[in-house]
């Protein structure tokens, strides 16, 4: 009896149920459309603010889950570099490594997926000099069989074991021909679901496994969106959730076929991801707004410090005591400043009343 999904006799034809991810997936075409479209309406130097914080969130969250720690300011330096040599500084070999697969993921989404792109960015994580040199090739089994372990010596507990290595050239040479298919394979966002499973139930790579995953996935999603202006971060959602990531992806490789519901969980993590950067462009949009005014013609000073505080993310939305003790002015002066700007459709009330009624930034579309 297989134990796992590439024992399986039909191994690698997925199956899922249609009908069950129909409603899901249109739900995450429409954010994804959505995102777009804000970001074609923000302007060159803020769309590359967006691009840089999402890709740098990616880089960080993707290492995290794979127990590799990246200095964030680091690496946004590396992506600022990248996108405008004015703007940063050259990375260590590491970190522009892990920059430069996630640029070439979502920038070159066009150019097909080969062995030696793969060995490009597996490399690239793994530099000369690095002290974590590996050759870039794919595994062999002279240590043993590649199996995914935890627990403490003697009391192991085995959740996976990848196929064995010599079957490797010729899985790695139909998963390439799959994922460049543009005739017969599924919606390209559901192709993200099915490449991300594939890549790492094959576990081709001696280490780098689900880093390499997740920046095949992000360029099935480039190609899904056509285009290279990633504004959100899939990886950040799958960090966030990787109690119910590690639970669903033991489940499926131990599965059968039917892969149903990995890439409805898959879908729902997108979603999330997409939700948490309309968030995002929403603040950058904000942004863009409270730039475009002439400054002191439209806001008193205090108005515009408050202004940006909002828009960087105060937690629990802003009292009046609030105001008045961080612009250090009166109450009476904050709940003016304050009523200016709920009148211009700047701020509203947030739920609730009374002595601790606080106020957030209003939504865009009600401004």
């Amino acid at each position: 009896m297989a134990s796992y999904i590439h024992e399986r006799k039909d191994w690698p034809r997925f199956s899922w149920s249609r009908k069950r991810l129909i409603d899901r997936l249109a739900a995450v075409r429409h954010r994804q459309g959505c995102l777009l479209g804000r970001m074609d309406a923000l302007n060159p130097i803020l769309r590359a603010e967006a691009v840089i914080g999402a890709l740098t969130d990616d880089v960080v969250a993707s290492g995290a889950i794979d127990g590799v720690e990246f200095d964030r300011e680091r690496v946004r330096a590396a992506f600022a570099y990248r996108l405008s040599p004015a703007g940063g500084v050259p990375a260590d070999d590491r970190t522009a490594g892990a920059v430069g697969m996630a640029l070439d993921a979502t920038w070159n989404f066009d150019v097909p997926l080969s062995e030696q792109r793969l060995f490009a960015w597996h490399a690239g994580l793994f530099p000369a000099g690095s002290g974590e040199s590996i050759a870039s090739a794919w595994r062999d089994d002279r240590p043993g069989p590649m199996r995914i372990v935890s627990g403490t010596p003697g009391r192991e507990r085995i959740h996976y074991e990848a196929p064995p290595a010599r079957r490797l050239p010729k899985e790695m040479r139909a998963f390439f021909a799959w994922f460049d298919d543009g005739v017969t394979t599924p919606d390209p966002v559901l192709k993200a679901g099915v490449a991300y499973l594939w890549f790492v139930a094959l576990h081709p790579f001696d280490r780098g496994n689900g880093q390499i995953a997740r920046a095949i996935a992000d360029l099935a999603l480039a190609r899904s969106e056509r285009s290279a202006q990633r504004c959100y971060s899939l990886s950040t959602q799958l960090c966030a959730d990787q109690a119910t990531y590690h639970e669903i992806l033991d489940e499926t490789q131990r599965g059968d076929l039917d892969i149903t519901p990995w890439l409805d969980w898959f879908l729902g993590c997108l979603d999330r991801a997409l939700h948490a950067a309309e968030k995002t462009l929403s603040g950058i949009r904000g942004k863009a707004r409270l730039l475009e005014m002439p400054a002191g013609a439209s806001f008193n000073s205090r108005q515009r410090t408050m202004l940006e505080r909002l828009q960087g993310g105060f937690e629990g939305g802003l009292t009046s005591s609030q105001w008045a003790a961080l612009a250090g002015c009166s109450q009476d002066t904050a709940l003016r400043d304050i009523d200016d700007l709920i009148g211009r459709g700047l701020l509203t009330k947030d739920a609730g009343g009374g002595r601790s009624t606080s106020y957030s930034l209003a939504p865009l579309n009600s401004r």
